[in-house]
């Protein structure tokens, strides 16, 4: 084996794009390139023995760039602004419902089937970035690495599901399904919204930094009444 990992950014790099080019290929929703490049990476890590933490030292720079990817989302809200501004108390609203719905339902159910604070804490950020996420868990006392992992999983429910859904119950406005992709499913749901339509991307890219606002100010509050009435 070697001594040291610097091929785990290549090998990343070459599974994902791989990937993608299944995806483009097939155009499923479950050969989601983020899904496919976990089910062969972490399978992969396991045979091998090779420790997740030197993995990821290797491929370290795809962490360090995910929060500017996040700012990189700001180009679409430009390119929609006079919609936002003829929308914006509607979009507001849209998204404040939305984070709390998304915080409360699963903090509440997490507690109901008897997670310890500790945990519940880590859930309630799920439907945000996960920059945002992990802060504001460790700000709330649950465990950021944790609150990754409910991240990845919401975000790729999203992803691969979200568009569906859409269809079952025939919402076809791209400001509605922007919106609501971005407030449930954030980073990963608007890069299959921006995949979709370029509307659609921006509405999700509003919702995605406007629902990571909201559940910053509101975590700390919100999650002791949470605890007091389900804990």
């Amino acid at each position: 084996m070697l001594a040291n990992f610097w091929w785990s950014l290549p090998l990343t790099l070459a599974v994902f794009f791989g990937a993608r080019r299944l995806a483009a290929r097939f155009r499923m929703p479950l050969l989601n390139p983020l899904l496919i490049s976990m089910v062969v990476i972490i399978p992969l890590l396991l045979i091998t023995g090779i420790p997740y933490a030197r993995y990821f030292a290797g491929s370290k720079i795809l962490n360090d760039l995910l929060q500017p990817a996040v700012v990189a989302l700001a180009f679409p809200l430009y390119e929609q602004l006079h919609q936002i501004r003829a929308r914006w108390k509607s979009i507001i609203t849209i998204c404040f419902v939305g984070s709390i719905t998304a915080m409360v339902s699963g903090t509440a159910i997490a507690l109901w089937m008897g997670a310890t604070p500790e945990i519940a804490a880590s859930i309630l950020p799920k439907s945000v970035t996960t920059p945002i996420a992990m802060a504001v868990s460790q700000s709330i006392n649950g465990i950021p690495a944790i609150s990754a992992v409910c991240v990845i999983f919401v975000g790729i429910l999203g992803a691969v599901f979200g568009h569906a859904l859409f269809k079952l119950l025939r919402i076809t406005t791209k400001a509605s399904r922007g919106l609501a992709m971005g407030t449930a499913s954030h980073a990963l749901g608007t890069a299959r919204c921006a995949e979709m339509d370029f509307q659609e991307g921006a509405f999700s890219s509003l919702a995605l930094v406007i629902c990571g606002i909201i559940t910053s100010l509101t975590a700390p509050f919100l999650f002791p009444l949470l605890l007091r009435a389900f804990g």
